[in-house]
């Protein structure tokens, strides 16, 4: 990575295809960045979306549990070994 860091020196005709090609491979590495990070968004923005939906899973799964589970419901309700 340290050839990848442009020097302070000044460059001269010869060098000139080497800042080019420097150029161009950081050129590269940042479209091969923003890539990723687009891929990244991506990815969280349906982690979230997944956890939202389990989030309202849970909820309505726990209300179930609550609304059946009391002791004041219908004895109907309890399983078979109760």
């Amino acid at each position: 990575m340290e050839n990848d860091v442009a020097t302070t020196r000044p460059a001269r005709s010869d060098e000139r295809v080497t800042d080019s090609e420097r150029i161009n491979r950081l050129e590269e590495r940042i479209a091969h960045l923003q890539q990723h990070v687009a891929a990244q968004d991506k990815a969280m923005l349906e982690l979230h979306e997944t956890l939202v939906r389990l989030e309202q899973q849970l909820a309505t799964l726990r209300g179930k549990v609550g609304g059946t589970g009391s002791a004041d419901g219908p004895a109907e309700d309890r399983p078979p070994h109760y």
